[in-house]
């Protein structure tokens, strides 16, 4: 197995209706990553999707972005692992490229979540549980992390406060990421004033449903060399783990298991630790999901988490800067685009060309992407 680099990374605006198709949206991010890699279609030997298909109209989509795309005859594959889909995609095509199988793979991740109503889109969401011993009494995402929510609180002694300098802090960078939906700041005062969604978290505590894609090319070493990559990030560890998918055989007090265990697995891989991270993107659908990440991936001890976003240790000149894209809370949730959406903020930053948002002289980042309510857990470390 060679050295796996990822050589063009694209994503479109995320909005909240965007008025095209999937497949013009998909080509949004393509024609980015293209570009960035100075790559031609033949130069791509098979492609992932990846999306929720429960929010897709089209069946197969993955099929009619390759037609669309100028992808075809190269084989195509579909990925779902509900909001992680499109990290799974990164693993399946480092898989595919490190076999010798493909000295390319390109990853597209879209989800087109304005097609249906929100309430329709409440519902898939909510089946996203088993549908035969949770969905059924009305569970939601909400409600699911607002009670790993009131389990940190009686453990750890975290505040709403605290939660609240988390969007605080997502809000600060949105307004510099001309891809995000919410470009405007955020006062911890209004967001401690805010409606409640479900108890403990409030309107500012969650993200929103966006249309979006991202798209990731994935290659070989001696593919990377053959097309002139000047700066190849280096795929250098890969986690992944699932949990049982019913709460009522989780821990609620100690963060997501899945984040654990696949951060224990991609630091493994890449022979780092915690601490060896100069910049991280973490799955903050809920202010809540990036306090337990800081914990789950080890830049805190249980409980510390709150330390350092009160100290705005996260924060870009921070110690360890989390989220300086302005994460889901800002950037808006395209389920099956958010993963390449981190990858690529993180590509950049280790390129050097993160703009108004770049990290000083990042060499390793890493990637936190759950899927569900800490069903599917994807942690990437990438390096220059």
């Amino acid at each position: 197995m060679g050295k796996v680099a990822i050589i063009g990374v694209g994503q479109s605006a995320f909005s909240r209706a965007y008025p095209g198709s999937i497949r013009e949206l998909a080509f949004e991010a393509f024609r980015e990553a293209m570009v960035d890699a100075g790559a031609e279609t033949g130069d791509i030997g098979a492609t992932v999707v990846c999306s929720a298909p429960e929010y897709d109209k089209q069946r197969s989509p993955a099929g009619v972005l390759a037609e669309y795309l100028g992808l075809t005859p190269q084989p195509t594959f579909y990925a779902e692992t509900l909001c992680s889909s499109s990290s799974t995609g990164l693993k399946l095509a480092y898989s595919l490229v490190a076999s010798g199988l493909h000295d390319s793979v390109m990853v597209i991740g879209f989800q087109k979540m304005s097609e249906i109503s929100s309430a329709e889109s409440q519902e898939r969401m909510g089946r996203g549980a088993d549908i035969q011993w949770e969905s059924p009494f009305g569970t939601m995402m909400p409600a699911y992390y607002a009670m790993y929510a009131q389990g940190y609180m009686d453990s750890y002694g975290i505040t709403s406060e605290d939660l609240a300098l988390i969007r605080v802090k997502a809000a600060t960078y949105g307004q510099i990421n001309e891809k995000a939906v919410y470009r405007k700041g955020v006062e911890l005062q209004q967001c401690l004033d805010a409606d409640p969604v479900a108890n403990p978290l409030k309107v500012f505590d969650c993200c929103a449903n966006a249309d979006g894609a991202s798209c990731v090319i994935v290659a070989s070493e001696a593919k990377a060399k053959a097309m002139g990559i000047a700066k190849p990030v280096w795929i250098l560890g890969l986690g992944a783990a699932s949990a049982p998918v019913n709460l009522a055989g989780r821990d609620l007090f100690n963060g997501l298991r899945v984040a654990q265990m696949a951060a224990a697995e991609a630091y493994q891989m890449a022979g780092i630790s915690a601490q060896d991270v100069d910049v991280a993107e973490v799955h903050d659908c809920f202010t809540i999901a990036e306090m337990m990440a800081y914990e789950n991936l080890g830049f805190a001890e249980p409980g510390g988490g709150k330390e350092l976003i009160r100290s705005k240790e996260t924060y870009k000149e921070g110690s360890i800067p989390v989220n300086v894209d302005g994460g889901l809370l800002s950037k808006g949730h395209p389920i099956g685009a958010t993963g390449g959406s981190q990858i690529r903020t993180i590509v950049l930053q280790l390129r050097g060309e993160a703009g108004e948002m770049q990290v000083k002289d990042p060499q390793i980042g890493l990637v936190h992407n759950i899927g569900g309510v800490g069903l599917y857990g994807n942690v990437s470390i990438l390096g220059r």
